[in-house]
């Protein structure tokens, strides 16, 4: 209920809300996980290889400080409705699979959907973020924070990949 501009939920649904989203990006995450190292063996860009494989481990640290998330509110992972950030990552390898005979664009294309992919993960952590002070936990704050900082990072990082590799192109 909407009571003087605030959001009044039971501290029960904002709990459940925050497992049924942490879910969403732990799929995604575990599908990262497992196609990433995929491409890198393919990419084209030295500096892509190196950006991947960094975002790989990035992503292995933030699925642990996850686990722990999870052990704190006493909840399992739960696959549950996940496609939504699955389909974009499956999407996104689709898309890069079609530039496979073209390294220069397909790099191009994975540096595109590695960026939207962590932009994503962003704005979802910043809300997690904010339920996580509702919730007065902080101990899970600071491991969202943390996630957070790592997938600004990472996106970061790919932004300055492309605009190097653009500006010379």
């Amino acid at each position: 209920m909407l009571e003087n501009n605030k959001i009044n939920l039971e501290k029960d649904d904002l709990e459940i809300f925050l497992i049924n989203h942490l879910d969403k990006i732990y799929a995604a995450k575990s599908m990262l996980v497992s196609e990433l190292p995929q491409i890198l063996d393919n990419a084209y860009f030295s500096d892509l290889r190196g950006a991947i494989y960094e975002t790989v481990e990035d992503v292995k640290k933030q699925m642990v400080r996850m686990d722990e998330i999870y052990q704190i509110m006493g909840a399992a992972v739960s696959e549950g409705n996940s496609n939504g950030l699955k389909g974009l990552i499956d999407d996104s390898f689709k898309d890069i699979g079609l530039h496979s005979s073209n390294p220069e664009l397909r790099d191009m294309s994975i540096l595109f959907y590695l960026h939207n992919i962590e932009s994503i993960e962003m704005a979802s952590f910043q809300i997690l973020e904010m339920l996580a002070v509702k919730l007065k936990n902080g101990r899970i704050k600071q491991l969202i924070k943390q996630n957070y900082e790592e997938a600004k990072a990472d996106r970061t990082l790919l932004l300055l990949i492309n605009a190097k590799y653009i500006s010379t192109v």
